[in-house]
């Protein structure tokens, strides 16, 4: 049997790891049947660890709890994310190439995209790039089209939005502020040609 502090730490070790909101019911299920009762209780526990309420709860943590699309997940308070953004920048993973830059761009607004959409987009191959956000982890394979070849299909990640200080995707900025903001430092003289992106649905943050 599971000791209740040992289902807490199972709790907030799956907040924290899972980069989408997590409903209640799946994350009870990870215990067997006769336990769901003690671990809704520590879930609940948990869950008011991280919440903030009109008294400024948890104000005092980095990481606070988020509810959304029916789930809860662990996120950095958003006035944090300025020192989130200086501390990768200072370590350096903010150093990126202009072709990174551009990928990255197409990928953050056009995603999921396959790779041949981002040829297209860019007019180079954009393979050896991908493989480079890969292994930073700023993107990851989301699944694959289903159209001919069977394509894979490529998203951002959560360190993609903690590399840039972001808490949601909708937080994306305009697309023309994007390419100013980070093209400007790439390790690259920028092209000629800026970024030219088609119309997308819109993002689901």
């Amino acid at each position: 049997m599971t000791e209740t502090p040992e289902m807490e730490a199972v709790f907030e070790a799956l907040l924290f790891a899972s980069p989408d909101p997590q409903p209640e019911g799946k994350l009870l299920e990870v215990f067997p049947e006769q336990d769901r009762e003690r671990a809704a209780e520590a879930l609940e526990a948990v869950l008011d660890r991280y919440r903030v309420d009109e008294t400024g709860g948890s104000a005092n943590r980095g990481v606070v709890l988020d509810r959304a699309g029916g789930g809860y997940r662990l996120v950095t308070r958003s006035d944090l994310h300025p020192y989130l953004r200086r501390f990768f920048e200072v370590a350096g993973r903010s150093r990126l190439s202009m072709a990174a830059v551009e990928t990255l761009a197409i990928v953050a607004y056009r995603q999921p995209v396959t790779s041949p959409e981002i040829q297209e987009l860019r007019g180079r191959n954009s393979a050896g790039v991908l493989k480079t956000l890969l292994e930073r982890r700023l993107i990851r394979i989301a699944g694959r089209k289903e159209v001919v070849g069977s394509p894979f299909l490529y998203a951002t990640t959560r360190e993609f939005l903690l590399h840039f200080g972001l808490r949601a995707l909708s937080e994306l900025p305009p697309l023309e502020e994007f390419e100013e903001t980070f093209l400007g430092g790439a390790e690259e003289e920028p092209l000629q040609t800026p970024i030219a992106l088609a119309p997308a649905d819109p993002i689901d943050g």
